[in-house]
């Protein structure tokens, strides 16, 4: 972990632009002669200071004269007019310790005495009303009425040089933390801004609402200001996610792992003083919550009353949000004592409330967990009890189970803890939240062997747990620990006699095995040993889940036959004994088993009956692998709108019952996340996917930003693809992880002009796709086609630079036959390649052309032909590569069509890199973009466009024929050009040229 840098050391300003705008506006029309104020307003930590630098040094930049004082909490009888004071003494530094000779500013600085300023500037003489006659009638008034009369010489002074100084420049004057003012402060404030008209000063001011309480004396003063018309209220609210993420990363300059950084974001809860310390504890290995935090934290609770903090902590055992109701009964408080203590907490910013049942919740999870952690121990397990026995006679109702195994295991009252989790567990699972039961079961199992035997809960066993938290765990995205839990299962069945329950809790571990890659060696010896205890039994449920599973695992592993036999054994099964689910199960492999033979239209039929029979049996699982793979066949068939359709009903349904992150939960997601890519909905890509409050499996999480990783390079993001990519190497072990990965890395290399390093980054992924997957994988199509690209963009480098071209040639050849052998030799999934893989083999005869150095319009029109099934990307990228080759053989106009076609797309999509390519392309060609065919002169710089390419290309070491070449002109033309560039920098050789180009700026 790198040193994390502190607040206003340069870490870039993160989600404020707006403000800023505000603040530039204002200080803008300051500058103009309107002078005017800003109040800016926010919690503690949320970047006020921050924004005032901001602002100062956009002001020094522009010459303003920037004075800044801040208030400090010392109170009401503190120094007054500290602020001021600070600000005015810095005129001394800046040279104005003239504007200082003012008699009245004596008050303001002592030391002006003593230091004898010379040459004194008098007050002008200003009427000051006489109320002697008045006053002297009223004992004790005439030393009040004089210290009026010097307070008020004071603000006239104040006034007076500040307007001075804005005649000369602007003025930026700020008052940090106002909300520790004295009055004195306050009063000074009220009097410069009331009074502000022509002069060119900006006042801007900061104050915490966070502890401006009813009763702070600020209130008066801020409600007086904001009516004023020169007055501004700038509130800075807390970052949002995607902006408290991007802070995060940039504090820790890029170099944290991503969960990190989402998790201090989170925590933070868009504070940025809270993501800077949390930030800062995790570097330097600290658990729990910072102390410096904890301290800033506490100080505001300690302010209160005894009371108060005794609430506050009796608040904090039952978590961030509490019932008035409990704290009443718990605590043992009558409603007046409590009344004013939550009045108290409520007016200082602890407490916020809501909702329509009167409840309390601290205003920031970190200001509870900071009052938690400051319990004492017994104090702590005192008041877990409290509320248990509270909670124990409320068990019924709905909510209550879980919190009432919380407190009980926080007060070591065990045997309560786990038949409260067994019972909570239940209820999660009731209510479609298998992650919150997967958490109350390992609590349950945890507490198992440390309650005796008389003592556990009469409706459960170890064995039940463990089935129920594999399914729990498998269905909330954690396909891991689901497997950890199945073979304990296993373990534990094993134990009994019974082969009916042997052959059940194995047919859970090989299900559970297939749901990741390189476990089928294991989930085919699981799946066997389950059948062999369940062949002998008759008919019944069990034996039909274990053949449909059996048949699943035989048609992963492409034994057709086989499968087709077990799954047709399994529907006779659970037809004879009413196993809908098994049935509906056993008929979607069926369905799989009639696509791979080629009949497309019967499988289509057996998935929607498989379909129809999951609903009828309430099998939700079931329903969505049934789901899945009708939108995957509809997807290999090139029908991407009726797939989306498909996909979008199976998350629904996912959505609806709480199995987004189960196994086919997360199959149709990452499925639905390809088929939008492919139809250029990337902006429901690019949105940020829900996670199960950021408990998933790493692998899970992996395979959702895999899928994203490509759309990000594709728009341009090349930074961030670069950390993602980086970050999901270490999940490899998925196989479309891997491939994925490969795919968008390699088009990243070409699109930053690494041609080399995106066919090592080909090399790398074929090597693992092949060593953990079947000979000839399909997906083998696609990177052989991307390396025949990456080689012919290393030839034409090569070309350019003089270098040989042989090895280069051989290795896209290479790369080419492999895409061929793949599409010859590989098993598609439907029986017959689909228009994906069409495509990408035509792509790969195309890029051939291209590597050998003339690519063939007809060879990139087939291309463009081939992804008309709906991948718009992908013809967008076909079309760039056609207009090339008709620009080639000098079909100009219909190199115009397609390079607009193109564009249109990669605008419509946000494909930055590819809107550069074509941009680039057409003005190379002398092409507009525009419809029209007209559009606007791309420079007004010393050379023409067509002279800007040939002096670009001759500084990369071109001869005039490769420049014509790549300029689609003759070796004539270029001599032509280059000509008149050389007597226009009067320059006598090319060699000459370029460098006085460069040292004109006029080449980067």
């Amino acid at each position: 972990m790198p040193d994390v840098p502190r607040l206003g050391s340069g870490i870039p300003l993160v989600a404020r632009l707006r403000e800023m705008d505000r603040l530039r506006a204002a200080f803008s029309r300051s500058a103009g002669g309107t002078a005017g104020a800003v109040l800016i307003a926010g919690d503690a930590g949320i970047g006020k200071t921050r924004m005032v630098e901001e602002i100062s040094t956009v002001a020094a930049e522009q010459g303003a004269l920037v004075l800044s004082g801040r208030c400090v909490d010392v109170g009401e009888t503190g120094l007054p007019y500290l602020p001021f004071a600070e600000a005015l003494t810095q005129l001394r530094a800046t040279g104005h310790e003239d504007a200082l000779a003012r008699p009245a500013l004596r008050m303001l600085l002592p030391d002006l005495l003593e230091s004898g300023v010379q040459g004194e500037v008098p007050e002008p003489q200003r009427f000051v009303p006489n109320f002697a006659p008045t006053l002297g009638k009223v004992q004790g008034m005439q030393p009040r009425r004089e210290q009026d009369i010097g307070q008020l010489r004071l603000f006239d002074a104040v006034h007076g040089l500040l307007g001075d100084l804005a005649g000369n420049s602007t003025v930026l004057l700020v008052i940090e933390d106002l909300h520790w003012a004295d009055s004195s402060t306050r009063g000074l404030l009220s009097f410069l801004i009331s009074r502000l008209r022509g002069q060119r000063l900006l006042v801007l001011c900061t104050y915490r609402t966070d502890d401006l309480h009813r009763r702070h004396p600020l209130r008066p003063l801020l409600a007086e200001l904001v009516r004023l018309p020169t007055v501004e209220r700038l509130e800075l609210p807390a970052f949002d996610k995607s902006a408290a993420r991007e802070f995060v990363d940039a504090l820790a300059e890029g170099g944290i792992e991503a969960d990190m950084v989402r998790k201090v974001a989170d925590q933070s809860e868009g504070n940025a003083f809270f993501a800077e310390e949390l930030l800062a504890a995790f570097a330097d290995d600290e658990c729990g919550l910072p102390s410096s935090l904890a301290d800033v934290l506490l100080s505001r609770v300690e302010r209160l009353s005894e009371a108060a903090q005794q609430v506050i902590r009796l608040a904090s055992v039952a978590g961030r949000t509490v019932k008035h109701s409990s704290l009443r009964e718990v605590g043992d408080l009558d409603d007046i004592q409590l009344e004013q203590a939550l009045r108290e907490a409520v007016q200082h910013h602890i407490f916020v409330t809501g909702g329509e049942q009167v409840h309390y919740s601290f205003r920031h999870a970190l200001m509870r967990e900071a009052v938690y952690g400051d319990l004492l121990p017994g104090e702590r397990v005192r008041l877990h009890a409290s509320y248990a026995r509270y909670l124990q006679e409320r068990q019924d109702e709905r909510g209550n189970a879980a919190a009432f195994a919380y407190h009980s295991m926080e007060s070591n009252a065990l045997s309560n803890a786990l038949a409260a989790s067994v019972r909570a567990a239940k209820e999660a699972s009731q209510l479609g939240a298998p992650g919150e039961a997967l958490r109350h079961l390992e609590q349950a199992l945890r507490l198992w062997d440390a309650v005796g035997e008389d003592e556990r809960p009469a409706d459960s066993d170890e064995l039940t747990l463990l089935r129920k938290a594999s399914w729990a765990a498998g269905t909330s995205g954690h396909p891991e620990r689901a497997i950890a839990y199945a073979r304990s299962a296993v373990k534990v069945a094993d134990r009994q006699c019974d082969h009916a329950l042997q052959a059940e809790v194995r047919r859970r571990l090989a299900q559970t095995l297939m749901a990741i890659d390189g476990s089928e060696d294991e989930a085919r010896t699981t799946i066997e040993a389950a059948w062999v205890k369940a062949a002998d039994l008759p008919p019944s449920p069990t034996r039909a889940w274990v053949l449909a599973v059996y048949a699943r695992m035989l048609r992963a592993t492409g034994e057709m036959d086989m499968a087709r036999e077990r799954a047709e054994l399994a529907i006779e099964d659970a037809r004879a004994v009413g196993a809908t689910g098994a049935e509906a199960d056993a008929l979607t492999t069926l369905a799989i088993v009639r696509e791979a033979a080629g009949d497309i239209a019967e499988s289509q039929n057996l998935l929607l009956s498989a379909r129809d029979r999951a609903t009828e049996a309430d099998a939700v699982t079931v329903g969505l692998r049934a789901r899945f793979y009708h939108g995957l066949n509809r997807y290999e068939q090139g029908l991407l709108d009726e797939a989306a359709a498909v996909l979008a009903d199976g998350m629904e349904l996912a959505r609806q019952t709480g199995l987004s992150w189960s196994d086919f939960g997360v199959e149709l997601r990452v499925l639905q996340m390809l088929t939008q890519f492919a139809k250029g909905d990337w902006d429901a890509v690019d949105e940020p996917h829900e996670q199960a409050r950021g408990r998933v499996s790493s692998m899970i999480s992996a395979r959702i930003a895999a899928c994203c990783v490509h759309m990000t390079v594709g728009r341009g993001r090349f930074a961030d693809a670069e950390r993602t990519l980086a970050g999901l190497r270490s999940e490899w072990r998925e196989l479309q992880i891997a491939w994925l990965c490969g795919e968008a890395g390699a088009e990243l290399a070409m699109w930053r002009g690494k041609p080399e390093l995106a066919i090592q980054r080909i090399d790398e992924v074929l090597d693992w796709v092949t060593k953990v997957d079947v000979s000839w994988p399909m997906v083998g199509i696609k990177l052989g086609a991307m390396g025949t690209a990456a080689a012919a963009d290393a030839v034409a480098r090569a070309k350019v630079k003089g270098e040989p071209l042989d090895e280069m040639l051989a290795k896209g050849e290479q790369f080419a036959e492999y895409a061929r052998k793949t599409a010859e030799h590989g098993i598609p999934r439907s029986g017959g390649l689909g228009p994906d893989g069409r495509f990408w083999r035509v792509r790969a005869e195309a890029e051939l052309t291209r590597l050998k150095g003339a690519s063939a319009p007809a060879a990139w029109a087939a291309v463009v032909e081939a992804a008309d099934y709906g991948a718009v990307y992908d013809q967008a990228m076909a079309r760039w590569r056609y207009a090339e080759a008709l620009l080639g053989a000098d079909r100009r106009d219909e190199a115009a069509t397609q390079l607009r076609l193109a564009s249109k797309t990669a605008v419509k999509l946000g494909a930055k890199p590819l809107q550069e390519a074509l941009a680039q392309l057409a003005r190379r060609a002398r092409l507009s973009l525009a419809e029209d065919g007209s559009g606007p002169r791309d420079t007004v710089d010393l050379f023409t466009p067509r002279e800007q390419s040939v002096l670009r290309l001759v500084a990369l070491g071109q001869t005039n024929r490769q420049v014509g070449e790549e300029l689609y002109i003759s070796e004539k033309t270029v001599s032509v050009h280059l000509s008149r560039i050389m007597a226009k920098l009067g320059a006598s050789r090319r060699a000459e040229a370029v460098a006085i180009a460069y040292d004109r700026g006029l080449l980067e």
